[in-house]
């Protein structure tokens, strides 16, 4: 028997302001835990987005200098709850900007992070996105452990690379995070159907906050930040304004979900033969 998982998403609207995106996420921090949430989500690039790229590499610090995590494990550590920090502009061992989301435990300690691996290098609509010009990709896939949930890190573009959260599954995840930013024209398009099927393929659950609004100059994000259990039902969303939605997990469902669908344990190699 597996105790519950109350968690909670948060939904902003990320600009160029750092001092005002810190703020106001966290006051959405404090109302989730005031909700009774012990797990609370921020979305991709929670601490600042701009468009012009100089400002960001400058704003980039090394994780456990940056203004913003000084201020999350701050609240973690006064208000006793786990953060998930959707991703910040941080600087790694080596200097080079990388798109981190980092998991802060009930003490405030960092106690895992992970660097995105799929960098988002494509023109859905009117905003061009090059992140590879900002970001160098990550080479790992990292779990977070607190208490019987084990979570698999992940962030926006990985959505749609299903081999990531196979091999999160396969480490143990029965939680899969996907905070994102997801753009409008593609957010209308695809998330739900996405999130439904990574959360369906794994018997795991999805929690997805994410960014909304208008955040700078044409840049529109999706918003709809969202709880999926592992039969792939939606047990809380939000729309396109900020926002917090919560949902208590209850973890013994993933096991349930895959003893029907036992699919996870049985990928079978085979080879590929070509005309």
């Amino acid at each position: 028997m597996t105790n519950p998982l109350h968690c909670a998403c948060v939904q902003t609207t990320t600009g160029p302001d750092f001092e005002r995106n810190l703020r106001e996420s966290l006051q959405m921090i404090r109302e989730a835990a005031s909700r009774g949430a012990t797990l609370i989500g921020l979305p991709e690039a929670v601490d600042l987005l701009d468009a012009d790229n100089e400002r960001m590499r400058a704003f980039a610090a090394p994780m456990h200098q940056h203004p913003a995590l000084k201020g999350y494990r701050a609240a973690a550590r006064e208000l006793g709850v786990a953060v998930l920090v959707g991703s910040i502009a941080a600087l790694n061992e080596s200097g080079q900007m990388v798109n981190r989301c980092v998991f802060i435990d009930r003490q405030g300690a960092i106690a895992c992070y992970y660097d995105k691996v799929h960098l988002f290098d494509a023109a859905p609509g009117e905003v061009v996105s090059t992140e590879s010009k900002l970001y160098v990709a990550g080479t790992r896939a990292v779990v977070a452990e607190l208490d019987h949930a084990r979570i698999g890190l992940s962030i926006c573009y990985d959505l749609r690379f299903p081999q990531l959260f196979r091999t999160l599954a396969k480490g143990g995840a029965n939680v899969l995070a996907i905070p994102a930013a997801f753009m409008q024209v593609t957010g209308e398009a695809h998330w739900h159907a996405l999130m439904r099927a990574r959360a369906i393929e794994n018997g795991c659950f999805v929690f997805a906050p994410a960014q909304c609004g208008n955040n700078y100059g044409a840049r529109q994000s999706f918003g709809h930040s969202i709880i999926i259990d592992p039969w792939g039902r939606v047990l809380a969303e939000t729309g396109t304004e900020p926002g917090i939605i919560d949902a208590t997990l209850d973890l013994a469902l993933v096991q349930q979900a895959r003893r029907a669908i036992p699919s996870l344990g049985a990928d079978r190699p085979f080879s590929l033969s070509m005309p």
